[in-house]
C-alpha cells in the first residue's frame, strides 16, 4: 500500500467482465462514480427502448437489393410495450407493401425491437459482412419494420413466400449493454411459429459482443444448413466446429 491507500483488488476482474463487481462503498452507499456510472447506463438502456428508430444508415448500405418499410399493427411506442401481440403483426395498410418483395428465397427483416440504438450502431454493418455470404442462399429482400417483435418476421416471410427469413432486432438493453442486436432465423416461416422453431445468434455488439464477421460467417452456415435439412430451431443443433473470432 501506498500512502495508507488500499489495493484495488477487483481490478484485474473487471478487466474481464462487464459485470458491476468489487463496486466498494462509501459509508454506507455507493462511491460517487459507480453511483453516476449505474444512472447513465439506465438512462442509455431507457433511450435505447423509446427511440425512434432511423433506418436510413441501413438502406444506404444495401444499394441494389430490394427494400420495403412496413409498420406493426402496434400504433405507437406505449401500445407496442404494453401489447406484444399487436407488434407480430404487420399494420393492414402496409400489407400491400410487401407486393413490392416480390418472391424470394430469403427476406431479411430489420427490425428495431426493444433497441434502436443497436439498430443504428450494428445493422448495416452485419448486413454488409453478411451480404457477400448469401449466394448459396439465392435472391434476398430487405424488410424494415418499425414497432416490430421477432414474430413479425413469420407474417413477411409468409406474405412474401420466402424459404427462410431472418430477423435483425434490437434485443432488450440491460445495464452492461443497450445496443445488443439479435439474429432470429426461421425455415418456411408463417404465422404461428414457435420460438422453438427459429434459431437465434445474439449479443451481436462490438467490441464486447459477438463481432460482425463471426455473426455473419456462423449466421450464414446456419442458414445453408437450414436449407439443406429443411428445418430450423431445436432439430438444426449448432455446427461443432468452433465459431470463428473477429481479429482485433
Amino acid at each position: 500500500m501506498n500512502g495508507g491507500e488500499r489495493p484495488d483488488l477487483w481490478g484485474p476482474l473487471r478487466l474481464h467482465t462487464p459485470a458491476r463487481v468489487g463496486l466498494g462503498r462509501s459509508g454506507n452507499a455507493l462511491p460517487v462514480r459507480r453511483l453516476l456510472e449505474f444512472q447513465l447506463a439506465h438512462a442509455q438502456a431507457r433511450d435505447a427502448v423509446h427511440q425512434p428508430v432511423d433506418f436510413r444508415s441501413v438502406r444506404e448500405s444495401l444499394t441494389g437489393l430490394p427494400i420495403v418499410e412496413v409498420r406493426s399493427s402496434a400504433p405507437d411506442r406505449t401500445a407496442y410495450l404494453r401489447r406484444p401481440d399487436l407488434g407480430r403483426r404487420v399494420h393492414p395498410a402496409d400489407l400491400a407493401r410487401l407486393l413490392e418483395v416480390g418472391a424470394c428465397d430469403l427476406v431479411v427483416v430489420v427490425a428495431d425491437g426493444l433497441s434502436a440504438t443497436a439498430v443504428h450502431r450494428h445493422a448495416a454493418p452485419l448486413l454488409e459482412e453478411l451480404r457477400p455470404r448469401l449466394g448459396s442462399v439465392g435472391t434476398a429482400s430487405v424488410v424494415l419494420a418499425s414497432q416490430a417483435r421477432v414474430a413479425l418476421g413469420d407474417e413477411i416471410g409468409e406474405r412474401v413466400g420466402a424459404r427462410l427469413v431472418v430477423v435483425l432486432i434490437g434485443e432488450r438493453p440491460g445495464l452492461s449493454a443497450a445496443d445488443s442486436l439479435g439474429a432470429y432465423l426461421t425455415y418456411a416461416p408463417r404465422i404461428g411459429r414457435l420460438d422453438a422453431e427459429r434459431n437465434c445468434l445474439s449479443n451481436i455488439h462490438p467490441p464486447t459482443g459477438l463481432g460482425y464477421r463471426t455473426a455473419a460467417r456462423a449466421l450464414a452456415s446456419l442458414m445453408a444448413r437450414s436449407l439443406r435439412l429443411g428445418l430450423s430451431g431445436v432439430g438444426l443443433t449448432c455446427d461443432d466446429s468452433p465459431l470463428p473470432i473477429d481479429p482485433p
